[in-house]
């Protein structure tokens, strides 16, 4: 019996970088934004005790192990000694893009992995403990420098507004009405920048500078944009909601700009430039920065517009979803 974890990506509209522990543990932090509708997909089957190799793993490396301390996927030797599962297992994960593309990866990949091993060992988990324990494995075990917003993003779904301080973290779903929350489905793209990146370069020199205290006017910058963008997103006009919001995305991208000196480059600032001249009302980059995905709102019609000048290829569209990750059985029917 083949048990699948499926778990949404993020697109984070305002607030990146007070997520991570170094600002939240002495200001509150907020993020807003949405998971949407791509996804990692972890496939598990398990396997019989006499198999020759315990543990098969395909993901872009191909692993057969014995010994769950031989397998040389990070997050997934840590979530099963964590839990103390040592059931024969066939793994593969699969992704709609590739990662190290600004959309939360790794962690939706945490957050999928634990809910599986939970499912593979009948024990049942809330979406307050996934996040929880996602976290937990990042953060303690793996000591990965990384934020929390992905993973209450990949474990509760939806648009929202996350607020994060010392010893908590609460979630609270945007009031958007139908009509906008239409106009917001039909009207969200992205654009591959092409560039494949690793975030470790431009997020050690933005804790450092988040440590030190030096980027606190930028970050509380961001803050006061996500607490507007609340009204923004649950006033009554779509058309008035887009121009606002996008508007409030070309602030917060220029801010963001600032926190490092490798967020973006000369072809990234070409994209965006060109996005807004064929009519964006604003964007960002995604993730930590340096390449990726670029985010923008435009009305829905600019697709062939975008499409003609970035390539077909290179361009998405993309919503809103809303259930966050979840795990389904296939068995023979």
């Amino acid at each position: 019996m083949i048990r699948i974890s499926k778990t949404p990506l993020r697109v984070s509209f305002f607030g990146g970088g007070t997520d991570y522990p170094d600002y939240f543990e002495r200001a509150p932090g907020i993020v807003v934004g949405t998971s949407i509708n791509l996804y990692i997909y972890v496939n598990a089957l398990p396997m019989p005790e006499f198999c020759e190799q315990r543990y098969r793993i395909l993901y872009s490396n191909s692993e057969s192990v014995n010994d769950i301390n031989d397998i040389q996927h990070p997050v997934v030797k840590a979530v099963l000694n964590e839990f103390g599962y040592e059931d024969p297992l066939n793994l593969s994960i699969m992704s709609d893009v590739p990662g190290g593309t600004g959309l939360g990866s790794s962690s939706t990949f945490t957050v999928g992995f634990v809910n599986l091993v939970c499912h593979l060992s009948n024990r049942r988990i809330n979406k307050f403990a996934l996040a929880q324990k996602a976290i937990h494995i990042e953060h303690e075990v793996l000591k990965e420098n990384v934020g929390i917003q992905d993973q209450i993003h990949a474990a509760y779904g939806g648009l929202s507004c996350y607020r994060f301080g010392k010893e908590d973290f609460q979630i609270n779903p945007i009031r958007i009405n139908a009509d906008c929350q239409r106009a917001l489905d039909s009207s969200m793209f992205l654009i591959y920048t092409r560039i494949s990146r690793r975030a470790t370069k431009t997020l050690d020199e933005q804790i450092e500078r988040t440590k030190s205290r030096k980027i606190d006017d930028e970050l509380s910058n961001l803050i006061s944009l996500a607490e507007q963008s609340i009204t923004v997103l649950e006033q009554g006009s779509p058309e008035q909601m887009l121009r606002d919001l996008g508007a409030m995305l070309d602030e917060g991208w220029q801010t963001k700009r600032s926190l490092s000196s490798n967020v973006s480059n000369s072809d990234i600032d070409a994209i965006y430039e060109k996005a807004k001249s064929l009519g964006a009302f604003g964007g960002k980059l995604c993730g930590a920065g340096a390449g990726g995905f670029f985010f923008v709102l435009a009305p829905s019609y600019k697709y062939a517009s975008f499409a003609s000048a970035f390539g077909e290829g290179n361009v998405m569209r993309v919503s809103t979803e809303n259930s966050g990750s979840r795990v389904v059985t296939l068995s023979d029917y």
